[in-house]
């Protein structure tokens, strides 16, 4: 086999691997919880914007002039809290518990928002229960 033909038969396996590793290192980046302190938090502001979309909603929330990213579970895990798109609005209340970036960004992964007093179980597996 000649260093042509070679070249044009691992082409394809190159492409491949390399694409493996990029799906695989996005979806290592995103998901899980390793990114997120142990502790949890609760955070009260403004909703300021709302994205209802993959790979997580996101609300963007005002607390005191901060903006703050607080990450939803999946659309489906979403759906199944019974939050889906209508259910709150830029403007409204929001009170967000869950587990803040542990890098110290304005970020958090929510397991409960509670909009206008009607409250939304993300994560019910992780709400502390007193």
């Amino acid at each position: 086999m000649s260093i042509t033909a070679f070249r044009r038969s691992a082409r394809p396996v190159l492409a491949a691997t390399a694409l493996a590793a990029i799906l695989t290192t996005a979806a290592f980046a995103h998901h899980g919880w390793t990114w997120a302190d142990q502790g949890q938090i609760e955070l009260t502001g403004l909703i300021a914007s709302i994205t209802i979309a993959p790979p997580h909603p996101i609300i963007e929330v005002d607390a005191d002039g901060e903006m703050w990213t607080v990450e939803l579970g999946n659309p489906a895990q979403t759906e199944r809290s019974g939050f889906v798109e209508g259910s709150a609005e830029v403007g409204q209340e929001i009170v967000a518990l869950g587990n803040r970036d542990s890098g110290g960004a304005l970020r958090m992964k929510a397991v409960r928002i509670t909009v206008e007093g009607q409250v939304f179980d993300i994560y019910p597996d992780r709400i502390p229960t007193n």
